[in-house]
């Protein structure tokens, strides 16, 4: 499968990667955004707002209706949402294809798996736990630990760092180029997942694999180490 020495780690993304949440963020937002008088998104505009945290979500969101909002607005907002997100997070969402044989493909042939996520860590767990997989997690890191989100390689360094890995044996899984983009800056390799929600298409975001499937990854993790 791999060379004993690499990788250490395998980290992945959430939102887009490891689950298709995108009917729950989609259906929060409308809820949150009617709240405040304003009409709802359709499906595939939400998908290009994900992926840089709730902060920019809403952000987004606003920008796509032609209106700015300043930052104590916006944190008001981002607090609604997130009031009306966390109680249905897993209502319509599901695991992606193959995610769960990944994880304990990965995690019998004795990688630390882990999730990175811009989302903040109590959702994050909550949806883990929901789906059976978050005790397969060495590390979890959400959006809210601190560092800077992705696209900054800061949560990514910080994962590393919790693990006690140098960068460059942790390939990270993700499906945007805030991910591939992160783990670049980070000097991890990057495996890209197709179908996930991005503006750009995985195949043109540069990572050192593109898949269909997570679970072609434990195949081809040896054409990673060439």
């Amino acid at each position: 499968m791999s060379d004993a020495s690499w990788p250490k780690a395998v980290l992945f993304d959430l939102d887009g990667t490891l689950i298709d949440s995108l009917p729950d963020i989609h259906a929060a937002l409308n809820e949150t955004m009617a709240s405040y008088g304003e009409p709802p998104f359709t499906l595939e505009a939400v998908a290009v707002m994900v992926g840089a945290g709730v902060q920019a979500l809403i952000e987004r969101a606003y920008a796509a209706l032609g209106k700015s909002i300043d930052p104590a607005s916006r944190d008001k907002v981002v607090a609604r949402y997130l009031s009306i997100y966390g109680p249905r997070a897993t209502e319509l969402t599901t695991l992606n294809a193959g995610a769960s044989d990944t994880l304990r493909i990965l995690g019998e042939a004795g990688f630390q798996l882990g999730v990175v996520t811009n989302k903040p860590r109590a959702e994050t767990d909550d949806i883990l736990r929901h789906f059976g997989i978050l005790e397969r997690m060495a590390l979890v890191v959400g959006g809210d630990a601190g560092p800077r989100k992705k696209p900054a390689p800061d949560l990514l360094l910080f994962a590393a760092q919790e693990l006690e890995l140098e960068p460059a044996s942790i390939l990270f899984v993700g499906d945007s180029e805030n991910d591939v983009d992160a783990a670049k800056s980070a000097g991890m390799k990057v495996v890209a997942l197709r179908g996930g929600y991005t503006a750009l298409g995985a195949d043109a975001l540069g990572a050192d694999l593109v898949v269909d499937r997570l679970d072609e990854i434990p195949g081809q993790l040896h054409s990673l180490t060439a």
